[in-house]
């Protein structure tokens, strides 16, 4: 027979699906959860349910906003001729943390991986083609990772906006190959931004 509640145990279930939470931390916030006041409990599945209900896809840039255009797109004192490209909105949020970059944003939610069967198809690829049909846009600085994937992805974007004369740069790393740029300190991603290289 199980020691267990059913209760305790669906959420310790449905906590084990998150990534990086696995049985023991899965157990652990439960157990937190259920000695916290009621109020705090309903204030945090309220904000869950809030950011999936109002949380959308800038139509611009793809980041999540909860308004749409998203403020950053909407801000006239940014630089509209350089778009950097990352793979996640979380790596804007990295970005902006480090205060080194004053231009706009385009979120591809994800890499190509092909033994994920991630292609192309699956990117927001066509969503930034159509932006370079604006003559304002002058360079596209890619900021992908510096994984395999995240290189081959650099790669194919590279191949295709060259041809229609935008500036393609990559970031630069000075940092160990497989690392993700959302837990790069600022001075890390500032230096990368600056030593950004040209994809030819």
């Amino acid at each position: 027979m199980k020691s267990t509640a059913r209760p305790i145990e669906n959420l310790i279930n449905q906590l084990n699906k998150l990534p990086g939470i696995g049985n023991k931390t899965a157990q652990r916030l439960a157990y937190f959860i259920l000695d916290m006041e009621e109020d705090k409990v309903n204030l945090l599945s309220n904000s869950i349910i809030d950011a999936k209900k109002n949380v959308k896809e800038c139509s611009i840039c793809s980041n999540f906003t909860d308004l749409d255009p998203c403020a950053i797109c909407t801000d006239d004192k940014r630089d509209n001729s350089i778009i950097c490209v990352v793979e996640y909105p979380k790596d804007v949020e990295a970005m902006e943390r480090a205060n080194c970059f004053n231009g706009l944003y385009h979120v591809l939610h994800g890499v190509i991986a092909p033994t994920k069967g991630i292609g192309p198809a699956e990117l927001k690829i066509r969503e930034l083609l159509r932006r370079l049909e604006s003559d304002d846009i002058k360079e596209i600085i890619i900021a992908t990772n510096p994984t395999v994937e995240g290189d081959t992805t650099a790669l194919y974007l590279s191949k295709l906006i060259s041809p229609l004369g935008v500036k393609t740069t990559r970031i630069g790393y000075g940092l160990p190959v497989g690392g993700d740029l959302e837990y790069y300190d600022e001075v890390t991603i500032s230096t990368a931004l600056e030593n950004r290289r040209e994809l030819k």
